[in-house]
């Protein structure tokens, strides 16, 4: 099989932003039938990317490797529909994303015309995610309490839009003044800046008797244990992320499962009550038409003008190590994007 060459950047060590990456020679195999080949534009960071340059990130390839889930580009190679070569798309990559070309999966591509790249990248891992959390991995229904953890991030504030269209009450937790505007311009009906206060406090003023009904957590640790509290019988629990991580030695790993605490199935069944873990990699490997109605979801609601889109910044290539810093600083709103 013919061999194609191209570039990208290679995580080479687990380390700061600014070391942790090399740009090199990349050779790829072309396409097969199911496939396609992308002349890459620009690519997405996710904090998955983060978790993996620092080693917190099982799911990734050994080192040295290249990263990144998502792509907008122009298909250059299509053996299985021609008609696709030379259209715009919105690709989801599989890791391997951090390139000047990939090739992946037809089924994983939306074509997308002249809409810009960096609002394209937000549909890409963060709008699959939540559309797949709130229309297929669990149901949402109208006047519903909903708690969005990092609610001005990629995944949160295309959460808070989402929920907010389908009618539920949205309480989003934010770590700034300013991303509390932010949040409540997207349509929140409250926030909590959790570095100020106890959120956990400040959700039971809110909810009075009441108590969750739904939680989209991406951090765990002790916030998982926290957010157990407050679900109501018939609540649902998703987790999606880890970012309370803090180091990779099995200490570190264990005291973030210590904190989480443990789940005893019957007491969930008692209480009619739901813990969601999603893993979109995994969907996009073993559920793929999942993704592809996910993306799909996303992008028509994105073209209906249901979404707005957070720009997080689009940084040239050389400086994929500040966006990555920006990112794990966690002062970042919004889709991070980065142009070749």
């Amino acid at each position: 099989m013919a061999k194609i060459k191209s570039k990208a950047f290679f995580l080479i060590k687990q380390t700061v932003a600014d070391k942790a990456f090399e740009l090199r020679e990349l050779l790829l195999d072309s396409p097969n039938n199911d496939q396609v080949h992308v002349k890459v534009e620009a690519f997405g960071l996710n904090y998955a990317d983060v978790m993996a340059r620092k080693g917190l990130y099982k799911e990734a390839p050994p080192l040295p490797a290249v990263i990144g889930y998502e792509v907008v580009g122009t298909i250059i190679s299509s053996p299985g529909e021609k008609a696709l070569e030379g259209k715009r798309v919105l690709a989801f990559t599989r890791f391997g994303g951090y390139a000047q070309d990939v090739i992946t999966f037809r089924d994983s591509i939306i074509e997308i015309g002249d809409k810009p790249c960096n609002e394209c990248l937000a549909l890409g891992t963060q709008g699959g995610t939540a559309f797949f959390m709130t229309n297929i991995a669990c149901q949402v229904f109208k006047d519903e309490y909903a708690l969005v953890h990092a609610a001005a991030g990629g995944v949160g504030s295309l959460l808070v839009q989402i929920l907010k269209e389908k009618g539920a009450k949205v309480i989003a937790k934010v770590s700034s003044q300013e991303k509390e505007m932010l949040v409540k311009n997207l349509g929140a009906d409250f926030t909590i800046n959790y570095l100020d206060k106890n959120y956990s406090e400040e959700i039971k003023k809110i909810l009075g008797s009441k108590k969750l009904d739904l939680v989209f957590n991406a951090v765990g640790g002790k916030t998982f244990k926290e957010d157990s509290k407050l679900l109501a019988f018939g609540g649902r629990l998703v987790l999606f992320g880890g970012a309370e991580v803090k180091g990779k030695s099995i200490f570190s790993q264990l005291n973030f499962v210590r904190k989480m605490g443990f789940v005893i199935p019957v007491f969930k069944m008692m209480k009619s009550q739901s813990i969601i873990g999603v893993n979109m990699l995994k969907i996009a490997d073993y559920k793929p038409e999942m993704l592809k109605r996910s993306l799909h979801g996303i992008f028509e609601m994105y073209e209906n003008g249901k979404l707005k889109i957070l720009d997080g910044g689009i940084f040239n290539s050389e400086d994929l190590h500040k966006a990555h810093a920006l990112l794990e600083s966690g002062k970042s709103t919004g889709k991070i994007s980065v142009k070749w």
